[in-house]
């Protein structure tokens, strides 16, 4: 199969509607994990799409608004810290992308899915890559609607918790946040069954 400009393949399985999916957040301290599934038709085109982590913020931005405009379907769901706390973050994460499959305006023949884990969704046949959001247009236009949405509602949050500067580090476990969890406890939104501390030995849990 021939690839396109920005060296990513269209498809893993051709003639057939193919759902890409991926999530982010899956490393984080506090926040919900997202998920996204897109359908993307045989002449999609938008030569920088990469693997989101390979973006700046502002060319993330903007190949978002091209994907939600030119996407056969796509879709976005979350899963919020409490119920990662309860079925841990593998399940979530999982649970997250079959929520996004389940509201896609297309019915995907094919799945394809960033990483080595999942549970069969439906009947519908899948397929794990590793690294995948680098190899194939769909997972890659996945990441970045999982990874743009979550940065948003991050920054929503940061609003009502800006001590811990959700705005920058985005839930992930920089210095920063690992201090000011030290410093004023946990939110409703920090994921406890996480490494909240280095040492983690006493932590507010009233904040």
């Amino acid at each position: 199969m021939k690839k396109i400009d920005n060296n990513l393949l269209p498809f893993y399985k051709a003639d057939c509607i193919e759902a890409g999916c991926d999530e982010a957040g899956r490393g984080c301290l506090a926040g919900p994990v997202f998920a996204a599934a897109v359908v993307l038709s045989a002449d999609f085109e938008c030569p920088h799409l990469n693997d989101s982590k390979q973006l700046t913020e502002k060319q993330r931005q903007n190949i978002r608004l091209v994907i939600e405009q030119n996407a056969l379907a796509w879709a976005v769901a979350r899963i919020d810290a409490e119920e990662i706390d309860n079925i841990n973050i593998l399940k979530a994460s999982i649970l997250c992308m079959h929520k996004a499959l389940d509201n896609l305006s297309i019915i995907p023949e094919h799945i394809i899915i960033d990483g080595n884990k999942f549970i069969q969704y439906r009947d519908v046949e899948y397929k794990t890559i590793v690294k995948g959001d680098g190899k194939y247009l769909s997972i890659a236009a996945a990441s970045v609607l999982a990874k743009t949405h979550r940065d948003d509602y991050m920054s929503y949050l940061h609003l009502q918790y800006p001590h811990y500067q959700w705005n920058i580090n985005k839930g992930y476990p920089t210095s920063k946040h690992r201090q000011a969890i030290k410093e004023f406890g946990i939110s409703p939104y920090h994921r406890r069954s996480f490494k909240l501390l280095d040492t983690q030995t006493s932590i507010n849990f009233d904040c």
